[in-house]
């Protein structure tokens, strides 16, 4: 029977931005990592393979998360808006608020199917996506591939599996490449977890 290494992450808040939300008002984080998220945090993980595309060492994922707490966001456009007053250029950057969605105590588990690199990713710390959103690795657990996959318990959360089939939906852009991602979302247990 095939077996897994996992390493299991946890944080206080993550927030995985929406392919689709640009520039909404409200916009809720995503539940899922995008193919491109995972190969980013593998390559956070492995930098020995920065230079190589796709995914290589993590075989599998799952996320869960207690709840989503809207949070409010001062934002500024991108470009500066001029305005003359008498001899003088004003130069303004108008301001935004946007209502975002956070993932709030977020656990994410990574699978491998080496100890050498799960113990490796279990010296490290690892992003969701944004820098300040912190995982930190909390433990290392030798499981069967059929465990990972089926305790309802202990590996709860959702994995969007890499592959295109009739149950597939675009899942975005990949963020070096610029092709299309798709992927179907499997959902083991609750993964929004009771306090």
């Amino acid at each position: 029977m095939e077996k897994y290494y996992v390493v299991k992450y946890s944080g206080q808040f993550g927030f995985i931005k929406p392919w689709t939300a640009v520039r909404d008002s409200e916009t809720f984080s995503q539940q899922f990592l995008t193919p491109s998220i995972v190969e980013g945090i593998e390559k956070k993980l492995f930098p020995e393979l920065l230079s190589e595309n796709g995914i290589k060492k993590i075989v599998g994922h799952r996320l869960s998360y207690t709840q989503i707490s809207s949070q409010q966001e001062v934002i500024q456009t991108r470009g500066w808006n001029s305005t003359r007053q008498g001899k003088q250029i004003l130069f303004d950057r108008p301001k935004a608020i946007l209502l975002r969605g956070i993932l709030l105590e977020p656990v994410l588990h990574l699978a491998f199917l080496t100890k050498a690199d799960a113990e490796l990713a279990l010296s490290q710390h690892i992003c969701l996506v944004r820098n300040e959103d912190l995982m930190l690795p909390v433990s290392l657990e030798e499981v069967s591939k059929y465990d990972f996959n089926n305790d309802t318990e202990r590996f709860a959360g959702y994995e969007l599996i890499f592959e295109k089939n009739e149950k597939s939906f675009i899942a975005g852009y990949h963020r070096l490449t610029n092709d299309v991602m798709h992927g179907w979302l499997k959902i083991v247990g609750t993964p929004v977890k009771q306090f």
